[in-house]
């Protein structure tokens, strides 16, 4: 817990971009050592931490939460979990997670998955990026607080009207290569990737 609590002391010094691992619509994620730092980018991102932190609670007291990865930390402004190494993309995007073929997903997290859906409004389970894989080969689930209900009543709305982003394959106006770009709303022509500065 020390470290846990110098990484809080020290959070705006962490979040800088030689430790920025990725960027979602409501959360951008740093590394600190064996870490990572979710910054809240909007009140659904901290909604989403807070679903985590009661949904990996209620998974633990019946014994499934060894492949969902813990909130160790919450606040208004960050969300700390334990470090695990994010699945890559395949050709620049990622892609859906097969559950029939798939040997890196466990009984137990299968197990834990069917009860964040049927108890806890659980969404978006095939979505490569919300997963890593652990030093076992296992994945482990790491994105999981966004419900069907907070997706269509806030964040379907916010991002039609251009407050949150959407993400789309296309080519980046700047540097040429097809990748995940964010867009706000229908009239956003910027059409930059995160690494030529769109954010």
């Amino acid at each position: 817990m020390k470290n846990i609590i110098e990484i809080v002391r020290n959070v705006d010094q962490l979040m800088v971009p030689q430790n920025f691992v990725g960027i979602g619509s409501t959360r951008k994620v740093f590394r600190f050592k064996n870490w990572v730092i979710k910054k809240h980018l909007h009140e659904i991102g901290f909604i989403q931490s807070q679903n985590e932190q009661k949904i990996h609670h209620a998974l633990k007291e019946k014994g499934l939460a060894n492949y969902v990865a813990p909130i160790l930390y919450l606040d208004e402004k960050i969300s700390i979990q334990p470090y695990v190494q994010a699945l890559p993309l395949v050709n620049g995007e990622k892609f859906d997670i097969d559950f029939k073929t798939d040997l890196r997903i466990s009984a137990n997290l299968k197990a834990a998955i069917e009860e964040i859906d049927r108890i806890h409004d659980g969404f978006d389970f095939l979505d490569s990026s919300n997963y890593g894989e652990d030093e076992h080969g296992q994945l482990m689930l790491l994105d999981y607080g966004m419900t069907k209900n907070l997706y269509e009543t806030k964040w379907v709305p916010l991002a039609e009207a251009g407050v949150l982003p959407q993400i789309y394959f296309e080519p980046c106006t700047k540097c040429g290569v097809e990748k995940e770009l964010r867009i706000y709303g229908e009239n956003d022509m910027d059409r930059r990737c995160y690494e030529c500065g769109k954010e």
